[in-house]
Parts: C-alpha cells; sequence; structure tokens
C-alpha cells in the first residue's frame, strides 16, 4: 500500500473551508451508501482474486496468458447503480519485446522493438528472432508473421483477430461484449510484456510531478514491473 495520506492531507489544507466542508460531507454519504475504505478493500481484493482464477484456468489449458482486470470495478470507485463494464487485459507470456539485443533470451519468442521516422510516436514495429542464436528470423512460418519492403519478418496486429472470441466485436485493440442479464458488459485487449521501461518514457520517471504526485516510490515501482505492448490500427504490429 502506497501512503496517500500525507499528500491528501496537504492538499485538503490548502483549499478553503467551505470545499473542506462540502468535502466532509460528501465523503459521509458517500459511506452511508457502501462508497468506503472497507469496500473498496473489498472490491480490490475480489478484482485480484478473479486475476488468479483465470490466469490458473489458462495455465490448466497450457495457455501461457496472464489475466489483470483493469478500470473503476478493480479499483472500487464504482458504484452498483453505473454497471461499469470490466476491462480485461490478457498478456501473452511466451512473447517478450526486446529493445536492444543484449536482452534477447534463449527459448523465448523474442520480438525486437523497431521505432523509425515512418512510425507515429507510441507506435512501433515488432520483428521476430530466432529462438536459438540472437539474429533475425528469415522465414515466414506463420500466417501471423510477413515480410515488409525491406526483408524483416515482423509480426501483425492481424493475431488479435485469431484470438478472437465467439460474440465479441472488435473495437481498435479492444473485444467487446455487451452485457446480458447476471453478467457485466467487458473489453478485452491483448498485449505483450516488455520488461524494460521505454526510452521515450523514461523522462516520466525522473521528472517531479506537481504537488509530489506521482509519488517517487509509485514511479520506482512502475518502472520495476515493466509494461505492455498492445495492438492499435494497422500500423503498430504490422
Amino acid at each position: 500500500m502506497f501512503k496517500f495520506s500525507s499528500y491528501l492531507s496537504n492538499r485538503m489544507s490548502e483549499m478553503p473551508d467551505y470545499t473542506r466542508n462540502v468535502s466532509l460531507r460528501l465523503s459521509k454519504v458517500l459511506d452511508e451508501i457502501g462508497v468506503n475504505e472497507r469496500m473498496v478493500i473489498k472490491t480490490r481484493r475480489l478484482g485480484l482474486m478473479n486475476e488468479s482464477i483465470r490466469t490458473i484456468g489458462h495455465r490448466l489449458k497450457h495457455e501461457d496468458v496472464n489475466v489483470y482486470n483493469l478500470g473503476s470495478r478493480i479499483e472500487g470507485t464504482t458504484t452498483l447503480g453505473l454497471s461499469s463494464d470490466v476491462d480485461i487485459l490478457f498478456t501473452l507470456t511466451r512473447f517478450s519485446v526486446i529493445q536492444d539485443w543484449s536482452e534477447w533470451e534463449p527459448g523465448k519468442e523474442n520480438l525486437l522493438m523497431i521505432q523509425d521516422e515512418t512510425l507515429s510516436p507510441g507506435y512501433c514495429l515488432l520483428q521476430i528472432l530466432r529462438h536459438d542464436v540472437p539474429l533475425p528470423e528469415d522465414n515466414v512460418y506463420s500466417h501471423n508473421w510477413y515480410r515488409d519492403r525491406i526483408g524483416r519478418v515482423l509480426l501483425k496486429n492481424a493475431i488479435v483477430n485469431s484470438r478472437a472470441c465467439e460474440g465479441r466485436v472488435r473495437h481498435g485493440p479492444a473485444q467487446s461484449r455487451d452485457g446480458m442479464p447476471g453478467f457485466y458488459g467487458n473489453d478485452i485487449v491483448f498485449a505483450i510484456p516488455c520488461h524494460q521501461w521505454p526510452l521515450q518514457a523514461r523522462q516520466w520517471i525522473i521528472q517531479q510531478g506537481e504537488g509530489q504526485w506521482p509519488s517517487y516510490d509509485m514511479k520506482q515501482y512502475c518502472k520495476h514491473t515493466g509494461w505492455r505492448c498492445r495492438s492499435w490500427k494497422q500500423r503498430q504490429w504490422k
């Protein structure tokens, strides 16, 4: 748990008296309808338990997938009447995105991140590498791969379509399904793990945000837990 109390106390002390009174009254109302720290913690624990159960289910089926629940429902910041949907991130762990050849791992399906002047900021190409030696793959073994104009074998973002589930609609990087009686709607996004923080985002790690937020500890936690590369439009993976 991160210590937010001192930050909130400092912010509250800077507010006018009437704002403080309104905030306290609002907090009491929210507490009466079940939006309080106790219920938030319970909701978060329930979400984490659901993640574990779903991940174990994929492991039992020999699928290298880690499941993460995201959004207001896992954060405990929604109420029953809002009917918030569920955002789910499926991380395909058999892949590993690397930014430098020194990060290549034997036996892994390594994907080299490529960014050049032809791509918009935040987009990249993913080049397939060999399993046995740190060299580019030269053969197109899968329909999810293709060879570009200069001969590189790249991963298509169409791999998301190959994992499409019945009854879902593709919305950008997500597969969406509307809610049904007894079930919430949900959006599923497939992503590939990258264990090194992206070069373009490293400035965020060292710069200080307004009001000391996010805290140094939180930024370091983000840095060491890696990030995910997801498909978006045709130019990111293809």
